[in-house]
């Protein structure tokens, strides 16, 4: 898969998940009708709202974003919807390819050492990249909630 098509795949899935925990959030707190929504949506919105993060170091290094652009991305997953937003807004402007810079360049910086690792390797990348979300994702559980 191409950084764009991945960036944009985990961009978009992190708008739907947004969505969902909105609709949600407005079953909850303003019909009082049900939490089935905050508690679905919340745990999924949760888990890809870090695989976005993740995704988005990955590209960052392999296209060697600056780090106001890396930030700007990273940050673009906390408002609703902003990440398709941000997507866009970088491959405008020239920071998505269609291919992955580093499975045919040495990698010469210290991150990008185990990022070409993990592209060059693509099914333990994978595995790697999923056991990273799941592990994560249970960190997150053990912190608890957001508070509001």
């Amino acid at each position: 898969m191409s950084p764009t098509r991945l960036f944009r795949t985990v961009a978009t899935a992190e708008a739907v998940t947004w969505a969902g925990l909105l609709v949600g959030m407005f079953l909850k707190y303003v019909t009082n009708t049900t939490e089935l929504g905050v508690r679905v949506f919340g745990m999924l919105h949760g888990t890809v709202f870090i695989a976005y993060l993740l995704t988005t170091l990955l590209v960052a290094v392999d296209r060697r974003w600056t780090l106001g652009r890396t930030a700007l991305g990273l940050a673009s997953a906390v408002p609703p919807f902003l990440t398709l937003w941000f997507e866009r807004h970088v491959e405008s402007r020239g920071g998505l390819a269609p291919t992955w810079r580093l499975l045919k360049e040495e990698p010469t910086r210290g991150p990008e050492r185990p990022v070409a690792w993990l592209l060059r390797n693509p099914l333990r990348g994978a595995a790697t990249g999923l056991v990273a979300v799941v592990a994560l994702t249970g960190v997150a559980l053990l912190v608890g909630p957001p508070v509001g």
